[in-house]
Protein backbone atom coordinates (compact mmCIF):
# COMPACT_ATOMS: atom_id res chain seq x y z
CA UNK A 1 0.00 0.00 0.00
CA UNK A 2 1.55 3.70 -1.05
CA UNK A 3 2.48 5.78 2.06
CA UNK A 4 0.65 9.59 1.69
CA UNK A 5 2.79 11.81 0.95
CA UNK A 6 3.57 14.98 3.24
CA UNK A 7 1.08 16.91 1.59
CA UNK A 8 -1.42 13.64 1.98
CA UNK A 9 -0.64 13.47 5.63
CA UNK A 10 -0.84 17.24 6.26
CA UNK A 11 -4.17 16.74 4.62
CA UNK A 12 -5.60 14.22 7.02
CA UNK A 13 -3.84 15.74 10.39
CA UNK A 14 -5.93 19.07 9.18
CA UNK A 15 -8.87 16.57 9.06
CA UNK A 16 -8.35 15.19 12.07
CA UNK A 17 -7.45 18.70 13.69
CA UNK A 18 -10.80 20.23 12.33
CA UNK A 19 -13.07 16.95 13.55
CA UNK A 20 -11.83 17.76 17.16
CA UNK A 21 -12.01 21.89 17.32
CA UNK A 22 -15.91 21.48 15.41
CA UNK A 23 -17.58 19.69 17.61
CA UNK A 24 -21.59 19.17 16.86
CA UNK A 25 -24.02 20.10 19.40
CA UNK A 26 -27.54 19.69 19.70
CA UNK A 27 -29.53 22.97 20.64
CA UNK A 28 -31.87 24.54 22.66
CA UNK A 29 -32.07 27.93 22.88
CA UNK A 30 -35.14 29.83 24.56
CA UNK A 31 -35.69 33.45 24.39
CA UNK A 32 -35.03 33.60 28.11
CA UNK A 33 -34.06 31.27 30.86
CA UNK A 34 -35.76 33.04 33.57
CA UNK A 35 -39.77 34.44 33.00
CA UNK A 36 -40.95 37.17 35.39
CA UNK A 37 -43.98 38.04 36.41
CA UNK A 38 -43.54 41.40 34.48
CA UNK A 39 -42.58 39.32 31.26
CA UNK A 40 -44.67 38.00 28.63
CA UNK A 41 -46.00 34.54 29.70
CA UNK A 42 -44.37 32.87 26.10
CA UNK A 43 -41.47 31.51 25.57
CA UNK A 44 -39.52 30.89 21.88
CA UNK A 45 -37.49 28.31 21.30
CA UNK A 46 -35.18 27.70 18.98
CA UNK A 47 -33.90 24.48 18.20
CA UNK A 48 -30.50 23.14 15.76
CA UNK A 49 -27.92 21.19 15.49
CA UNK A 50 -24.73 23.14 15.01
CA UNK A 51 -21.24 23.69 15.09
CA UNK A 52 -22.16 26.63 17.91
CA UNK A 53 -18.76 28.53 18.61
CA UNK A 54 -18.23 29.12 14.73
CA UNK A 55 -21.92 29.49 14.26
CA UNK A 56 -22.12 26.99 11.61
CA UNK A 57 -25.72 25.47 10.89
CA UNK A 58 -26.02 21.88 10.13
CA UNK A 59 -28.97 20.28 8.42
CA UNK A 60 -31.34 18.67 11.19
CA UNK A 61 -34.31 17.02 10.56
CA UNK A 62 -37.78 17.27 12.04
CA UNK A 63 -36.79 15.77 15.54
CA UNK A 64 -38.19 12.29 16.86
CA UNK A 65 -39.37 13.86 20.00
CA UNK A 66 -40.10 17.23 21.46
CA UNK A 67 -41.33 18.04 24.59
CA UNK A 68 -41.47 19.58 28.34
CA UNK A 69 -41.24 18.31 31.86
CA UNK A 70 -43.13 20.19 34.84
CA UNK A 71 -44.22 19.45 38.37
CA UNK A 72 -43.47 15.96 37.41
CA UNK A 73 -45.71 16.05 34.01
CA UNK A 74 -44.50 15.43 30.71
CA UNK A 75 -46.32 17.42 27.89
CA UNK A 76 -45.68 16.13 24.26
CA UNK A 77 -44.59 19.34 22.11
CA UNK A 78 -43.70 17.88 19.04
CA UNK A 79 -46.88 18.72 17.01
CA UNK A 80 -45.73 22.91 17.72
CA UNK A 81 -42.71 22.72 15.45
CA UNK A 82 -42.16 24.51 12.63
CA UNK A 83 -39.42 24.26 10.24
CA UNK A 84 -36.88 27.23 9.89
CA UNK A 85 -34.30 27.64 6.87
CA UNK A 86 -30.89 29.35 7.71
CA UNK A 87 -28.56 29.31 5.56
CA UNK A 88 -30.27 26.44 3.66
CA UNK A 89 -30.60 24.25 6.57
CA UNK A 90 -33.79 23.37 8.38
CA UNK A 91 -33.51 24.47 12.13
CA UNK A 92 -36.77 24.17 13.81
CA UNK A 93 -38.71 26.94 16.40
CA UNK A 94 -41.59 26.54 19.01
CA UNK A 95 -43.71 28.81 20.85
CA UNK A 96 -44.89 27.97 24.77
CA UNK A 97 -47.07 29.26 26.77
CA UNK A 98 -46.61 29.73 30.37
CA UNK A 99 -49.25 28.39 32.52
CA UNK A 100 -48.07 28.42 35.91
CA UNK A 101 -45.16 28.79 38.05
CA UNK A 102 -42.68 26.07 37.09
CA UNK A 103 -39.08 25.02 36.46
CA UNK A 104 -40.08 24.06 32.49
CA UNK A 105 -37.11 21.30 31.56
CA UNK A 106 -37.20 21.27 27.62
CA UNK A 107 -36.27 18.45 25.48
CA UNK A 108 -35.45 17.30 22.38
CA UNK A 109 -34.45 13.81 20.41
CA UNK A 110 -33.35 14.29 17.13
CA UNK A 111 -33.17 11.23 14.09
CA UNK A 112 -30.19 9.73 14.25
CA UNK A 113 -27.47 12.24 12.44
CA UNK A 114 -24.79 9.63 10.60
CA UNK A 115 -21.61 11.18 10.43
CA UNK A 116 -19.29 9.57 7.84
CA UNK A 117 -15.94 11.26 8.91
CA UNK A 118 -16.70 8.82 12.17
CA UNK A 119 -18.30 6.01 10.69
CA UNK A 120 -21.61 6.51 13.32
CA UNK A 121 -24.42 8.13 14.02
CA UNK A 122 -25.05 10.50 16.14
CA UNK A 123 -28.05 11.23 19.02
CA UNK A 124 -27.86 14.19 20.99
CA UNK A 125 -30.51 14.46 23.71
CA UNK A 126 -30.52 17.91 24.35
CA UNK A 127 -32.18 19.94 27.43
CA UNK A 128 -32.13 23.33 28.68
CA UNK A 129 -34.30 25.02 31.69
CA UNK A 130 -36.28 27.71 32.04
CA UNK A 131 -37.77 29.08 35.16
CA UNK A 132 -41.19 30.46 35.26
CA UNK A 133 -42.81 33.20 37.34
CA UNK A 134 -40.27 32.30 40.83
CA UNK A 135 -40.79 28.73 40.80
CA UNK A 136 -37.24 27.78 41.15
CA UNK A 137 -37.88 24.34 41.99
CA UNK A 138 -37.44 21.04 39.74
CA UNK A 139 -34.51 22.32 37.86
CA UNK A 140 -32.49 19.53 39.80
CA UNK A 141 -34.80 16.81 39.16
CA UNK A 142 -33.83 14.14 37.27
CA UNK A 143 -36.18 13.35 34.10
CA UNK A 144 -35.08 10.81 31.58
CA UNK A 145 -36.58 8.19 33.18
CA UNK A 146 -39.79 10.10 33.06
CA UNK A 147 -39.90 11.30 29.50
CA UNK A 148 -38.25 8.26 28.22
CA UNK A 149 -34.88 8.92 27.35
CA UNK A 150 -31.60 7.26 27.27
CA UNK A 151 -29.35 9.99 28.97
CA UNK A 152 -29.43 13.17 30.35
CA UNK A 153 -27.17 16.17 32.16
CA UNK A 154 -28.52 16.76 35.84
CA UNK A 155 -27.55 20.52 37.53
CA UNK A 156 -26.35 20.70 40.21
CA UNK A 157 -26.01 24.17 39.82
CA UNK A 158 -29.31 25.99 39.58
CA UNK A 159 -29.28 26.52 35.88
CA UNK A 160 -30.44 30.05 35.29
CA UNK A 161 -30.03 32.98 36.70
CA UNK A 162 -26.36 32.47 36.02
CA UNK A 163 -23.14 34.95 36.36
CA UNK A 164 -20.00 34.76 33.88
CA UNK A 165 -17.36 33.63 35.82
CA UNK A 166 -20.11 30.97 38.04
CA UNK A 167 -18.76 27.73 38.32
CA UNK A 168 -21.60 25.16 36.46
CA UNK A 169 -21.48 21.38 38.25
CA UNK A 170 -23.43 18.89 36.26
CA UNK A 171 -23.90 14.75 36.54
CA UNK A 172 -24.30 12.50 33.60
CA UNK A 173 -26.70 9.95 33.78
CA UNK A 174 -27.35 7.07 31.05
CA UNK A 175 -30.15 4.70 31.41
CA UNK A 176 -30.62 6.08 35.10
CA UNK A 177 -27.44 5.61 36.23
CA UNK A 178 -24.20 8.21 36.98
CA UNK A 179 -22.22 7.97 33.70
CA UNK A 180 -18.39 7.56 35.36
CA UNK A 181 -15.44 8.96 33.67
CA UNK A 182 -17.80 10.84 30.69
CA UNK A 183 -16.13 13.44 28.55
CA UNK A 184 -17.91 16.72 28.16
CA UNK A 185 -17.66 19.09 25.59
CA UNK A 186 -18.22 22.32 26.30
CA UNK A 187 -18.72 25.13 23.72
CA UNK A 188 -19.74 28.84 23.58
CA UNK A 189 -22.32 29.63 21.25
CA UNK A 190 -20.03 32.28 19.53
CA UNK A 191 -22.07 32.85 16.43
CA UNK A 192 -18.62 32.74 14.47
CA UNK A 193 -17.93 36.32 16.40
CA UNK A 194 -15.93 34.93 18.87
CA UNK A 195 -12.59 34.19 18.13
CA UNK A 196 -10.05 31.10 19.27
CA UNK A 197 -6.39 31.58 19.64
CA UNK A 198 -5.88 27.96 18.48
CA UNK A 199 -8.31 25.32 17.22
CA UNK A 200 -8.17 23.25 20.45
CA UNK A 201 -10.12 26.21 22.45
CA UNK A 202 -13.28 25.86 20.29
CA UNK A 203 -13.86 23.43 21.99
CA UNK A 204 -13.36 22.88 26.09
CA UNK A 205 -12.94 19.26 27.53
CA UNK A 206 -13.73 17.96 30.82
CA UNK A 207 -13.42 14.77 32.59
CA UNK A 208 -16.37 13.49 34.96
CA UNK A 209 -15.66 11.77 38.22
CA UNK A 210 -16.93 8.21 38.98
CA UNK A 211 -19.67 9.44 39.68
CA UNK A 212 -20.61 11.28 36.44
CA UNK A 213 -20.05 14.96 38.39
CA UNK A 214 -18.15 17.42 36.01
CA UNK A 215 -17.19 21.11 36.95
CA UNK A 216 -16.41 24.13 34.55
CA UNK A 217 -16.47 27.99 34.88
CA UNK A 218 -18.07 30.44 32.67
CA UNK A 219 -15.60 33.05 32.11
CA UNK A 220 -17.91 35.19 29.34
CA UNK A 221 -21.72 35.81 29.18
CA UNK A 222 -23.69 34.28 26.59
CA UNK A 223 -24.68 30.91 26.37
CA UNK A 224 -22.82 27.51 27.51
CA UNK A 225 -23.33 24.09 25.68
CA UNK A 226 -21.84 20.69 27.71
CA UNK A 227 -22.75 17.65 25.52
CA UNK A 228 -21.46 14.34 27.50
CA UNK A 229 -20.67 11.79 25.01
CA UNK A 230 -20.61 8.04 25.73
CA UNK A 231 -21.50 5.10 23.33
CA UNK A 232 -24.91 4.07 22.75
CA UNK A 233 -26.10 0.60 23.99
CA UNK A 234 -27.43 0.01 20.62
CA UNK A 235 -26.72 0.23 16.58
CA UNK A 236 -28.14 1.22 13.30
CA UNK A 237 -28.16 -0.41 10.45
CA UNK A 238 -27.10 1.08 7.44
CA UNK A 239 -26.26 -0.25 4.09
CA UNK A 240 -25.89 -3.63 5.59
CA UNK A 241 -24.00 -2.95 8.74
CA UNK A 242 -24.22 -2.30 12.38
CA UNK A 243 -23.09 1.06 12.67
CA UNK A 244 -22.37 2.67 16.58
CA UNK A 245 -24.34 5.12 17.82
CA UNK A 246 -22.78 8.36 19.98
CA UNK A 247 -25.45 9.43 22.39
CA UNK A 248 -24.34 12.89 23.74
CA UNK A 249 -26.20 14.17 26.92
CA UNK A 250 -26.61 17.99 25.75
CA UNK A 251 -27.02 20.99 28.39
CA UNK A 252 -27.61 24.56 27.81
CA UNK A 253 -27.11 27.16 30.23
CA UNK A 254 -26.84 30.78 30.12
CA UNK A 255 -24.60 33.11 32.05
CA UNK A 256 -25.51 37.09 32.24
CA UNK A 257 -22.73 39.73 32.44
CA UNK A 258 -21.97 41.12 35.96
CA UNK A 259 -23.58 44.88 36.55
Amino acid sequence: MKKPGLTGSLFLLGLFAAGLASAHFGMIIPSKDVIGKDDPKEVALQILFAHPFEGRIMQMDRPARFGVVADGKVTDLLGTLAEAKVDGKSTWKASFKIAAPADYIFFVVPQPYWEPAEEKFIIHVTKVIVDALGAESGWDQPVAQLAGLPCEIVPMTRPYSLYAGNIFTGQVFKHGKPAPNAEVEVEFWGKGRTKAPTDAHVAQLVKADQNGVFSFAMPKSGWWGFAALMEGSETIKKDGADKKVELGAVLWVHAYPWQ
